[in-house]
């Protein structure tokens, strides 16, 4: 089934509180998130359901803290390719993706091609991914590095409007 394009004018109120919701605390029971939404529970699975298979959601996951799992340096790093032609950008693409330590790798627009985010141990697994991973690839033309001192705000939360809004 092919995944629906929704946007926030094809939400109702309640698929919006139910998001807003989940996303706080994907781990709710349907009971509580009913209460939440003034729905009952079998109008809120089913919401639930449609939502997932519409796209909408795309999964629910535990957040795990970094640093009580050895991965306390956090680095993002702009990178600047020789080419960016169909192939070359393709062939990035795919030698980032099964690199763990990669959390995010963003194409982008302005004075590089790409933005990624790495969490590591420490400065020496850093340099073994940015010498034996990054800067090994053919297509690479530079590299800059930023280090994070302090993580002022991270959040995986979406803004979600409280209703639709209509266009005139």
């Amino acid at each position: 089934m092919p995944i629906q394009q929704h946007t926030v004018e094809n939400l109702d109120p309640a698929d919006l509180a139910l998001l807003d919701a989940l996303q706080t605390d994907g781990r709710l029971p349907v009971v509580e998130l009913a209460k939440r939404i003034n729905l009952s529970p079998t109008p809120v699975t089913l919401r639930m359901r449609r939502l997932e298979q519409d796209g909408v959601i795309s999964g629910y996951h535990a957040r795990l803290n970094p640093k009580a799992l050895g991965q306390a340096l956090m680095v993002f790093v702009t990178v600047s390719l020789k080419a960016t032609d169909e192939a070359t950008l393709k062939a990035f693409n795919a030698a980032v993706k099964p690199v763990k330590p990669i959390l995010e790798c963003h194409m982008v627009g302005g004075g590089f091609d790409y933005l990624l985010k790495i969490r590591v141990r420490d400065m020496s697994e850093y340099r073994d991914i940015l010498g034996g991973v990054i800067g090994a690839l053919p297509m690479v033309e530079s590299t800059h590095s930023y280090f994070v001192m302090e993580e002022v705000k991270e959040s995986p939360l979406l803004p979600v409007p409280k209703t639709r809004e209509r266009r005139a």
